[in-house]
């Protein structure tokens, strides 16, 4: 089973979609994140979760 790191991302109220969806594009392209999860609160601020694989290296026993 996959082990996974997450990072939360706090979106404000003024921030545009477009601008938001930039910003999470950046965080895919550059730092290999995914969208894990994404709530929207009352106040209209998003709250973005993001993860992305560990991958650990195995020893060479050779």
């Amino acid at each position: 089973m996959p082990e996974y790191e997450f990072v939360d991302v706090y979106v404000p109220r003024g921030v545009s979609r477009k601008d938001a969806t930039r910003l999470l594009t950046d965080h895919a392209e550059y730092g290999h994140w995914e969208l894990d999860r994404l709530s929207l609160l009352r106040d209209g601020s998003r709250k973005v979760r993001l993860r992305r694989r560990i991958i650990r290296q195995m020893r060479a026993t050779w």
